[in-house]
């Protein structure tokens, strides 16, 4: 069973749009494209770098797959993502019919049903960079497997968010994690089961604290 994989290049506050550029995605008047610039470090090339050792299929959005089939296929193949990704199987989630002209595309009209089919196929896993508009399809229909997310020490305020509105409950486990000297959390989570909750309320509440929460349930 193929495994969904995404990785993300995320704010503080967890914003992930246009990382790479300001022309990347000046979408809502997005105006600090290009902010992974001022924190890069090596080190980030080495988890990146494990990010892609394992064999893939990439699983993106439409305006991702634009970004990147504008992109990669121009640069040559003795880079090695650019061998990689020139290569590989595309699977797009797209409600748009025009043709796919990077080589090895495939349309996913019906992105949450598809990728579940797809997760039951042989091949390598699927993985998401960027698309933070299939990421909460993803997020919603628990199809995501493991996550990558490389938190910078920085704050956008607002744009495209990694947890957004397809965002469910529930715990999750750190793989592995690092940072880097210029301060950036390279962290790997997988999903593991419900949240667990607890109290460390008094056993029996004090008169101010059922009069508190009487008051809370009329305002709610």
């Amino acid at each position: 069973m193929r495994k969904v994989i995404a990785s993300a290049f995320v704010s503080l506050d967890g914003i992930m749009q246009a990382p790479g550029g300001p022309e990347e995605d000046p979408t809502g008047g997005f105006a600090h494209g290009g902010w992974v610039a001022g924190s890069w470090h090596d080190e980030l090339g080495e988890v990146i770098d494990r990010v892609f050792s394992r064999p893939y299929d990439l699983l993106l959005g439409r305006k991702t797959y634009e970004i990147f089939a504008a992109h990669w296929p121009h640069i040559g193949d003795d880079d090695p993502i650019a061998r990689q990704f020139n290569t590989c199987r595309k699977f797009v989630a797209t409600s748009s019919r025009a043709p796919l002209s990077w080589a090895n595309s495939t349309a996913l009209h019906d992105a949450a049903a598809e990728v579940r089919k797809l997760k039951e196929t042989e091949g390598p896993d699927l993985l998401v960079q960027g698309s933070s508009v299939l990421v909460q399809t993803l997020l919603a229909h628990d199809l995501l497997d493991e996550v990558t997310l490389l938190v910078f020490p920085l704050t956008l305020g607002s744009g495209k968010t990694f947890f957004g509105s397809g965002t469910r409950p529930g715990a999750l486990a750190v793989v592995s994690s690092s940072v880097t000297p210029a301060g950036v959390l390279a962290a790997t989570y997988r999903p593991a089961g419900p949240v667990k909750t607890a109290s460390f309320a008094l056993e029996t509440p004090t008169e101010a604290e059922t009069a508190r929460r009487e008051r809370m349930a009329s305002e709610g």
